[in-house]
């Protein structure tokens, strides 16, 4: 008899860099979890994002495609429901697919291939998180970051952001183990965390794993490019400037936070291996993108820096050899990646802009060393766009000094090597490829042409009746636990696992 695919579960941090993981060799950060399935599987030391910013990072994944193929430019961006996904493709070919967290759907579909959803997202699903390129130098108060989370950093109780991955980590643990008793096909399982994401406030237990005067705190800034000097006007980093104790404040809960969703993984994993399922699972741990975290003076992420463009990339489970991977990838990889996994070559329904990393996860060779990104977000005026190939990072707007950059020789990205006559070769290349690529004067007048059309529905929205797209999780609890209609012992047994 065939042996069925594996399960895939599929655990996001959100805004998490793998420079700031012990996984990656942070001296300090203690990522126990994460750290051990990197030790019996496949890390993956050269991985981006395709878009830094939440939404557009999370499309891209889902989607397997490019922002600028699906119109996916900010935090409100239309996610069309007829943009087939990895839930949709696994879905028709027999797993059974959930999400349970974050994924900042915007629109009326708030499923795009799930067959469930456990929890309501913690984001806005409507247009109110629309940027204004033609108004640039004005900021909305309402949702743009400031410099808040990291002066207000610190220690609490609860925060929302508690309260929302203690709900996720505990929907998804109970779902595994509803899977495990009703076995009776492969599961697709999204469990989508909010930490560390800002604001940096951490519960006690976390923030003690810490002593304080042990937090490192950002290399000094170098020369700023344009982009850089906007995002920091767009955060207020210029005129409202922050301690150096308020930093380290804000790194150590950012620390304690990564902790913590460690230790949620870790939930995740032991719930795996209670029901029996951990050796027939793909497990795979990634971000939508990572934090500047105060390096270069820059917070949050919105730039192709690494500490905002990579994300960790780690994937243990049937098949997948212990190894570190160092060419590129990146988020839109994983959609063909699962569905070689999962052993189905569907009629694929649109484009898909990555490739498979289940050949060099098994142990083949990685024939790519690619990473594309696109940025069409808040505190951006123009398209950016970036290149990691090999070792070189290429950046590129149409408004700003192209900039190149040799990471193995340069990790913190210190040296433009556009004007360096030995690089000149390289960098037009680069910039032949991206004029042949992009057409960014087109991209812009989209991107705003789009910006224009949501504010004004939006804007119509707000006037009488409210019509809410936010997801409301589907519970009947007529059929939950103990019911009049059901025999008291079927009840019990059909709970019980292992069973009698």
């Amino acid at each position: 008899m065939a042996r069925r695919p594996p399960n895939i579960v599929l655990v996001m941090a959100d805004q998490l860099a793998p420079h700031f993981t012990g996984a990656y060799g942070h001296p300090l950060v203690k990522t126990p979890n994460l750290t051990a399935l990197a030790e019996r599987g496949a890390r993956f030391d050269a991985a981006y994002c395709n878009a830094p910013l939440c939404a557009p990072s999370r499309f891209s994944l889902m989607s397997g495609q490019l922002i600028t193929r699906i119109a996916a430019y900010d935090n409100a961006a239309d996610f069309p429901a007829a943009i087939p996904t990895f839930a949709h493709y696994l879905r028709a070919a027999g797993y059974r697919t959930c999400l349970t967290g974050k994924m900042h759907f915007v629109g009326p579909d708030q499923l795009h291939g799930f067959e469930e959803r456990l929890t309501t997202d913690i984001y806005p699903a409507d247009y109110a998180w629309t940027p204004d390129w033609e108004q640039a130098d004005e900021r909305d108060d309402a949702w743009y970051h400031n410099m808040d989370p990291v002066r207000e950093a610190g220690v609490a109780a609860a925060t929302f952001q508690i309260d929302y991955d203690e709900e996720v980590a505990f929907a998804a643990r109970r779902r595994i183990f509803d899977y495990a008793r009703d076995d009776v096909a492969p599961f697709c399982l999204v469990v989508s965390l909010m930490h560390p994401h800002d604001p940096y406030v951490a519960r006690p237990e976390w923030w003690d794993l810490y002593a304080h005067g042990d937090i490192d705190l950002p290399a000094p800034a170098p020369a700023l490019d344009p982009h850089s000097q906007r995002i920091k006007a767009g955060i207020q980093a210029d005129d409202d400037a922050v301690t150096d104790a308020e930093v380290r404040n804000a790194r150590h809960a950012y620390y304690a936070n990564t902790s913590y969703f460690d230790a949620k993984l870790g939930e995740i994993l032991h719930t795996l291996e209670e029901t029996q399922t951990l050796d027939d699972t793909l497990v795979v741990v990634t971000s939508d993108h990572g934090d500047m975290l105060g390096e270069r003076g820059l917070w949050y992420k919105m730039t192709f820096f690494e500490p905002s463009a990579r994300v960790p990339l780690i994937m243990a489970g049937p098949g997948v050899v212990q190894q570190r991977v160092a060419n590129a990838c990146s988020l839109v990889d994983l959609l063909p990646t699962f569905l070689d996994c999962a052993g189905v070559s569907p009629a694929l329904g649109a484009p898909i802009d990555g490739r498979s990393l289940w050949p060099v996860a098994t142990g083949g060779a990685d024939t790519a060393d690619e990473a594309i990104g696109e940025y069409c977000g808040e505190c951006a005026i123009h398209p950016i766009f970036m290149i990691r190939r090999g070792s070189h990072k290429y950046i590129h707007c149409d408004i700003d000094p192209p900039q190149l950059y040799d990471l193995a020789t340069d990790p913190g990205e210190r040296t433009n090597l556009v004007g360096d006559p030995a690089h000149a070769a390289t960098a037009a290349a680069f910039a032949q490829e991206v004029a042949a690529r992009w057409d960014g004067a087109r991209i812009r007048a989209d991107v705003v042409a789009t910006q224009r059309r949501r504010r004004a529905v939006h804007a119509a929205m707000q006037v009488g009746r409210r019509t809410a797209w936010d997801y409301h999780p589907q519970r009947d609890a007529s059929e939950e636990y103990v019911r009049s209609h059901k025999p008291w012992a079927a009840t019990a047994d059909r709970g019980r696992f292992p069973p009698r």
